[in-house]
């Protein structure tokens, strides 16, 4: 990889310095304010991830700012566009082209209600951003994926992988989009698997960011360094918030994505992915994570106070990983035979859509054992001196939590098959784990 520092020329980097300082001084720091009141701008009406369509549409409509429908989805839902500000610099955003990854969306509406607050110490914030920059919205990208919480759209195509043949006819919006607007900057929103690390850690990488690459050498050109100098403005915004939990995207040339064609198309392409955070599984704190980041990035481009930052922080961030499961239990005893074997397991949880995807169950998959020393759990248990025995050998169990024969069945535990075993030392149980979960 070339790194973009080798290709800044030195008056850039000189004139981006003489800029910087005389901006940083009249740029206020809003982010504490952002996160601290954010519950002033939460839109009630979103208190769940697994929202509709129809859910959305009636807060869209009652918005006091210019919108339109700008589109159809593939069954017929409308798209629509929000507009705000009058400003030079042109801003396009975008959520839930993924179906299933609606935590910005959520965000979207949270701004919204922002930006018609008054008298309440963030006036000149608003007037700063709509001044100086004219935002397009368009939440809800892929509404038929949201309605059955998948990824994909109703003709089972990922858009994000859409952005050459246009098949979709949610992809060809946002291209059209972008012909016709011509955005100096463009944000596009997502969510991740929670699994994901902020690099060799076994924190989880809460928000992460990407100045995506428009080549498949992830070349630098003013475009992209933009891109990547707005994101520091966001990385130091939520850094006091999640320390240790933002971490950086893969920037591997991926020639269908959205995002790297926004960003060869000439738009400086902002990723935000969504991931995990403990026990925030309807993602609302990473809901208002989302809020603050969002608005303190379009704050660095209404007054360009991205331009003092240099890739250091860019680079500094760490890059994302998979070296988290849900449930990993070290040094756990097995018993073959009359041999001992110490091994840890590896459990996920996964959801399953039900009631139309507006609710879900889980189900556990045990997907490792061995030696996962070098892995962490977001929940752990140190098992050491206590031996994996099956739920058939504790009947009082049985009954306590009315298991049926399908969740005592399996004597042994298998890779790929439900978490359901005790952990015992001798016959005194110490954790029944029962469909991944700790009882």
């Amino acid at each position: 990889m070339v790194l973009p520092h080798k290709r800044l020329t030195f008056a850039c980097i000189a004139y981006s310095l003489f800029i910087s300082m005389s901006l940083i001084a009249q740029t206020p720091d809003f982010s504490k304010a952002l996160f601290e009141k954010h519950d002033v701008f939460k839109e009630t009406a979103l208190k769940h991830r697994r929202f509709k369509h129809k859910d959305l549409v009636p807060l869209i409509q009652k918005l006091p700012f210019e919108k339109q429908v700008v589109g159809q989805s593939f069954e017929g839902r409308d798209l629509y566009q929000i507009k705000l500000g009058n400003g030079p610099v042109k801003v396009l955003l975008w959520s839930q082209m993924h179906g299933d990854e609606p935590t910005a969306t959520m965000a979207l509406a949270d701004i919204f209600l922002f930006f018609q607050g008054k008298n309440d110490g963030f006036e000149a914030l608003r007037e700063s951003i709509l001044a100086n920059t004219t935002l397009y919205f368009v939440p809800m990208l892929n509404p038929d994926g949201a309605e059955r919480y998948q990824r994909r759209t109703a003709t089972e195509i990922d858009m994000n992988r859409d952005a050459l043949r246009f098949q979709t006819p949610e992809g060809a919006l946002l291209k059209k989009l972008q012909d016709e607007l011509k955005p100096e900057f463009s944000f596009n929103l997502h969510d991740k698997n929670t699994r994901y690390s902020a690099g060799r850690s076994n924190k989880q990488a809460t928000v992460s960011f990407l100045a995506t690459a428009y080549d498949f050498e992830r070349s630098w050109n003013p475009t992209r360094t933009k891109a990547m100098q707005v994101i520091c403005g966001m990385i130091d915004a939520l850094q006091p918030f999640i320390p240790g939990h933002l971490g950086r995207w893969s920037d591997e040339h991926e020639p269908r994505a959205f995002g790297d064609n926004v960003s060869k198309w000439g738009s400086s392409l902002i990723l935000i992915e969504s991931g995990g955070y403990k026990d925030d599984t309807e993602k609302q704190f990473i809901r208002k994570l989302n809020f603050v980041a969002i608005l303190t990035g379009l704050q660095a481009i209404a007054e360009k106070s991205y331009t003092h930052y240099t890739l250091s922080t860019y680079e500094a961030l760490p890059n994302n990983e998979r070296y988290l499961y849900d449930l990993l239990i070290r040094n756990a005893a097995f018993d073959y035979k009359g041999k001992i074997v110490i091994k840890d397991i590896g459990i996920d949880i996964l959801e399953k859509n039900t009631k139309n995807a507006t609710s879900f169950s889980i189900r556990s998959v045990i997907e490792e054992m061995g030696d996962l020393s070098t892995f962490w759990g977001i929940k752990e248990i140190d098992a050491a001196g206590l031996r994996v025995r099956p739920l058939a050998d504790f009947p009082e169990l049985i009954k306590t939590y009315k298991l049926s024969k399908q969740d005592i069945q399996n004597k042994d535990l298998n890779l790929n098959e439900k978490a359901n075993f005790v952990l015992a030392k001798g016959n005194d149980v110490k954790y029944v784990i029962l469909n991944g979960q700790i009882k």
